[in-house]
């Protein structure tokens, strides 16, 4: 929480040598946990993706909801596993697959009847919905989860989620100042936590609807210092689209060089951390660019190879949006 992940890793290391010692499987489990949310934060993908399995597989809710909610844990190491394996699969490229993973959490939240939970799952599936740029289904994710948290006093959820409906309410009426207003809020109380993680991903956000509302200045220096945050702690994960938005911030001014510069940034990190979501982003945002100056053909070469990769997500604002400038290029 305090996005020492260094630390996070020796630690879970440890304790996943530690749990191969006897059969108890819920140490296991725990290590899987631990392994697989800390090295999606760190931008390992794929890494992610082969703990959160395992968790998965080794989650049985009648032998570990017990120990889970009673015994150390504030929420069932079952619905963690499934809401970050959906992350991981959005950024690995399976946004469909991604979903129903999610649903399967929330599902499973609702059937333990555990409101901490449930709050989580329904938080963890909002910010799943604002990866898929899907605004409505966002606001009413968080919208649920507010209501939880206000009622039981889970005051970190509660200001995560605050974030999330003020950045939907942005994406929704852009030039509305309550949406700002509640993700600053929500940005204060969760600093007064304590909590470090996903700083920077919560200032994109921020920097997202600064850029909708032509806040160009302010969104860049909000930029800085999400990419600042990630240079001290190794919270690497959503660098990608930080520097995606820098680059659209960039190209409202006099800065086209360094707009450009910014777009293949985006997409080197992307494909070293494997996330195929965030490289279709960027070949977007910098196809469309080549595109106008005129580099047509050069446009389709990167964005074409990129598309064909995909097998599900048509559907998604993304996808529909790569498909569309491909048949402009065509």
């Amino acid at each position: 929480m305090r996005a020492e992940l260094d630390a996070a890793v020796e630690v879970g290391e440890q304790l996943a040598a530690l749990a191969q010692r006897g059969p108890d499987t819920m140490p296991q489990l725990v290590a899987h946990w631990a392994l697989g949310q800390t090295s999606l934060f760190r931008g390992a993908m794929a890494a992610a993706r082969i703990h959160l399995q395992q968790g998965i597989a080794l989650y049985d809710p009648a032998a570990h909801y017990g120990i889970s909610v009673h015994a150390g844990f504030p929420g069932d190491l079952g619905v963690f596993c499934r809401c970050f394996d959906a992350h991981a699969l959005w950024h690995l490229g399976f946004p469909d697959q991604a979903a129903q993973r999610m649903d399967e959490a929330l599902a499973l939240s609702k059937q333990l009847g555990h409101p901490f939970t449930h709050a989580l799952a329904l938080a963890y599936a909002s910010m799943l919905y604002q990866f898929r740029r899907e605004t409505s289904r966002a606001r009413a994710a968080a919208e649920a989860a507010i209501a939880i948290c206000q009622d039981e006093g889970f005051a970190y959820y509660l200001a995560w989620v605050t974030i999330l409906r003020g950045w939907a309410f942005t994406a929704e009426v852009p030039a509305a100042a309550d949406g700002i207003a509640q993700m600053h809020s929500g940005l204060t109380a969760i600093q007064a936590t304590g909590a470090k993680l996903r700083q920077p991903y919560y200032l994109a956000l921020l920097a997202d609807a600064c850029a909708r509302r032509g806040e160009t200045e302010l969104g860049l220096a909000l930029l800085t210092e999400a990419l600042a945050e990630i240079d001290s702690r190794h919270e690497c994960w959503h660098e990608p689209e930080l520097h995606r938005l820098r680059s659209e911030l960039l190209a409202c001014g006099t800065r086209a060089d360094e707009a450009e510069a910014c777009l293949h940034r985006a997409l080197a990190i992307a494909r070293a951390q494997g996330s195929r979501a965030l490289e279709l982003r960027a070949a977007v945002g910098l196809a469309r660019r080549w595109h106008g100056q005129g580099k047509r053909a050069a446009s389709a070469q990167l964005l074409a190879p990129i598309y064909a990769w995909f097998t599900e997500g048509f559907g998604t604002a993304d996808l529909l949006e790569a498909r569309a400038l491909l048949d402009e290029l065509s």
